[in-house]
C-alpha cells in the first residue's frame, strides 16, 4: 500500500491480478485504477505484456508528491491519481520464457495472477538525487536509471548468485550513488543471508553479512536516516543491527520472538517491523542508538539525550491479548547503570529551562520531600516522565467528589534531566513540543497552567490548615487525659474545648468531615475545598485556558475560603498561644503515676 503524501486519507493498495485501488477514507469511496485492466484468470504469465505478482511495489516519489509508481515487469507512473499511466522502463526482468508458463498441474492449473514470475519485486527512488531510480526483480536482476526512467542500466552484482529474489532495495541516505540490496534464495534451498552494498551507482558491490547466522536468510534492510552507518536488517529468524555500515552485524532480538521479519520502516525515530504471523512490532525510540559510541560503551553510567516529546496526555502502556501495547506517554528517559550496589541511591530529577526544580524520583525516596519511587535494574533502563508538575497537599483518608489535586502538565519548552548515582551526576537537555493538532495556543496553555497551580496553592493552604486542626485536636485530647483534677482545671478544660469547637466549625465549613466513603457525598453536601478542587478537574479537560465563569467562580470561592482561613489562622496564632500560656500557669504535671 501507499499513503498519498498530499492527503493522508487517500490510500492506494494493490493485490493479485494487477488490481490497484484508490480509497478515500473520509468519503469511504473506492476507485479501481489498474495500470492495465486485463484479468489474468486462467492464463499463464506468457499471455500478458504486464506481469503483476500479489504484492507488487507501489510507492510515491520522495521528490514529486504527485508521482505514484507501480511495478509489473515494467515500471509505471501516474501523476493524476491513476486516471492514466505511463510506462517508463523496458522489461527489467530476465523475461525468460521457461519461467513464464502456466502455473500448477498436471491435473489442475493455478493461474490467478498471484503466481506470476519475472516481475519487479522491489523498487525505490532516491531522496538524495532526483530522477535516480533503482529496481530489483524476483529473478535476480538489479537496474538503475539516473534520468527518471528515460534510460536504464543493468547493475546486477557480478558475484551474486543467479536467480536471486531481490526482496528490498534501500537508498543510502548519506551517500550519493549509495544503496543496499537484500536478496533471498530460500526457494532454491539456499538459506544464506545476502546483503550487498554499493557506493558508486552499482558499478561495484560488496557483500555485507558478517555476523548474521548462516541460515538466517535476509528479507529487509533499512538505513537509519539520523546516523550514518546504522543499519537494521530483518531476517527469517529476527532482527540484526550494524553500527559500522554492515561490516559487522549483531543480534537485535531483545523481546522480539523468533519470527520472520518481512519488512521494516523508520518514522519519527521509531523502528517498525512487519512480521510473518506475529503482527507488527515497534521500537518507540531509536535516539539512544544514535548516541552509542565506543566511549559510551566503556562508561559505568550513561544518560542519553531524551527524544522530543509532545505536550499531550495518553499512552499508559497497557497491554491487551487482542490489541497492541499503547505507546507509553510522556518523556522517555533512557539511561544505563552497569551495577547498582545495595546501598547505592539512584535518582532522576527534572528541572525547567531556568533550572527550577520540578520533581524527583529515587530508588530510596524521601517521602517528606514528596519524592516518588524509581524502579530500575542493572543495565539499560527507560523511565517515562509523565510531564506532570507536583499537585496539592493531600490529607490521608479525605473523601472528595469529582475533584483533582493533581498539578498541571508541563508546557512546551526546554527542560533538563539529572541522573544521579550517589554523588555522581549527569545532565541532558530535552524539549517538550506543542501538540500540533491542538486548538489551544501556548499562551492559553500557560494561562491554564497558572490557573491550576493557583488552585493547588490554595488547596495546599487549606489542607495544611486542616492537618493542623487535627494535630491540635489530638494534643488537646492528650492534655485532657493528663488532667486528673477536672474541677480545679475546669476553666482550662473549657477554654481548650471551646478552642477545638471553634476550629471544628471552621474545619466543617472547609471540608465535609461526615464523608467516610466514596458515596457519602450523595448524603452530605461537599464543602469549600471540594468545590475548588472540582474546578481543577474541569479546567484540566483539554489544554484550554479557563473560561471567564471559571475565573469568576475561583475568585468567589477563594474569597469564602480565605475568610475561613483568616479565622482559623487567628485561632492558631492567638488561641493556641493563650492555651499554652494557661497550661504553663496551671502547673499541670504531664507525667503522673498511679
Amino acid at each position: 500500500i501507499a499513503v498519498d503524501p498530499l492527503n493522508n486519507d487517500i490510500v492506494y493498495g494493490g493485490s493479485y491480478g494487477g488490481l490497484l485501488t484508490r480509497k478515500n477514507h473520509t468519503t469511504n469511496e473506492t476507485r479501481a485504477i489498474n495500470v492495465w485492466p486485463d484479468d489474468p484468470m486462467g492464463h499463464g504469465a506468457e499471455d500478458f505484456k504486464y506481469r503483476f505478482q500479489w504484492n507488487f511495489p507501489i510507492f510515491f516519489s520522495p521528490n514529486n508528491k504527485k508521482k505514484l509508481y507501480a511495478a509489473s515487469n515494467h515500471l509505471h507512473i501516474t501523476e493524476n491519481e491513476g486516471q492514466s499511466w505511463k510506462v517508463i522502463s523496458p522489461d527489467l526482468t530476465r523475461n525468460d520464457p521457461k519461467t513464464l508458463v502456466s502455473s500448477g498441474g498436471p491435473i489442475t492449473q493455478d493461474n490467478t495472477g498471484v503466481e506470476y514470475y519475472g516481475t519487479i519485486f522491489a523498487a525505490t527512488e532516491s531522496s538524495l538525487e532526483t530522477g535516480l531510480i533503482w529496481t530489483g526483480s524476483d529473478d535476480g536482476l538489479v537496474h538503475i536509471s539516473k534520468n527518471n526512467g528515460a534510460t536504464w542500466t543493468n547493475v546486477t552484482p557480478k558475484k551474486m548468485p543467479e536467480w536471486m529474489m531481490i526482496n528490498t532495495i534501500e537508498v543510502d541516505p548519506f551517500t550519493k550513488g549509495g544503496a543496499y540490496i537484500v536478496g533471498t534464495k530460500y526457494k532454491s534451498g539456499d538459506y544464506k543471508p545476502y546483503i550487498y552494498k554499493t557506493e558508486n551507482y552499482g558499478k561495484s558491490w560488496k557483500q555485507i553479512t558478517k555476523g548474521i547466522a548462516n541460515e538466517d536468510f535476509t528479507r529487509a534492510l533499512r538505513a537509519d536516516p539520523k546516523r550514518k552507518g546504522l543499519l537494521y536488517a530483518g531476517t527469517e529468524r529476527g532482527m540484526y543491527i550494524s553500527f559500522d555500515d554492515g561490516k559487522n552485524w549483531q543480534s537485535f532480538k531483545q523481546n522480539l520472538p523468533v519470527v520472520p521479519i518481512t519488512d521494516l520502516t523508520i518514522k519519527d525515530d521509531n523502528l517498525i517491523a512487519a512480521t510473518q504471523g506475529r503482527s507488527l512490532w515497534i521500537i518507540d525510540d531509536l535516539t539512544p542508538l544514535h548516541q552509542i559510541n565506543s566511549s559510551t560503551l566503556k562508561e559505568e553510567m550513561v544518560l542519553y539525550k531524551p527524544k522530543d516529546a509532545f505536550n499531550m496526555s495518553g499512552g499508559n502502556g497497557r497491554t491487551s491479548k487482542t490489541q497492541g501495547t499503547n505507546h507509553p506517554g510522556g518523556v522517555a528517559i533512557n539511561y544505563f547503570i552497569k551495577n547498582k550496589g545495595e546501598k547505592d541511591v539512584v535518582s532522576i530529577s527534572i528541572f525547567d529551562s531556568n533550572n527550577n526544580f520540578i520533581k524527583k524520583y529515587s530508588t530510596k525516596p524521601n517521602k517528606e520531600k514528596k519524592e516518588e519511587t524509581l524502579k530500575m535494574e542493572d543495565g539499560n533502563n527507560i523511565f517515562y516522565w509523565n510531564m506532570m508538575y507536583p499537585g496539592a497537599e493531600k490529607v490521608k483518608g479525605m473523601i472528595l467528589w469529582w475533584a483533582s489535586l493533581n498539578g498541571p502538565m508541563a508546557l512546551p519548552g526546554n527542560y533538563k534531566v539529572e541522573l544521579a548515582l550517589n554523588d555522581k551526576k549527569l545532565h541532558q537537555n530535552f524539549n517538550i513540543l506543542r501538540n500540533p493538532i491542538s486548538e489551544a495556543s501556548e499562551s492559553e496553555m500557560k494561562t491554564q497552567f497558572d490557573f491550576i497551580n493557583d488552585i493547588n496553592k490554595k488547596m495546599t493552604e487549606i489542607h495544611k490548615a486542616l492537618k493542623n486542626v487535627k494535630k491540635v485536636r489530638s494534643q488537646v485530647g492528650l492534655l485532657k487525659k493528663s488532667i486528673k483534677d477536672k474541677k480545679t482545671h475546669k476553666a482550662l478544660l473549657d477554654f481548650a474545648d471551646n478552642l477545638v469547637k471553634d476550629m471544628t466549625k471552621i474545619e466543617e465549613t472547609l471540608y465535609q468531615t461526615k464523608s467516610k466513603s466514596g458515596q457519602d457525598p450523595l448524603n452530605f453536601p461537599i464543602r469549600l475545598n471540594n468545590k475548588l478542587a472540582h474546578l481543577n478537574s474541569l479546567t484540566r479537560i483539554g489544554n484550554y485556558a479557563p473560561t471567564q465563569q471559571a475565573i469568576d467562580f475561583k475568585n468567589e470561592i477563594t474569597k469564602e475560603i480565605d475568610t475561613e482561613l483568616v479565622k482559623l489562622n487567628a485561632l492558631f496564632t492567638n488561641g493556641i498561644k493563650l492555651l499554652n500560656q494557661k497550661v504553663k500557669e496551671s502547673a499541670i504535671d504531664l507525667i503522673q503515676l498511679d
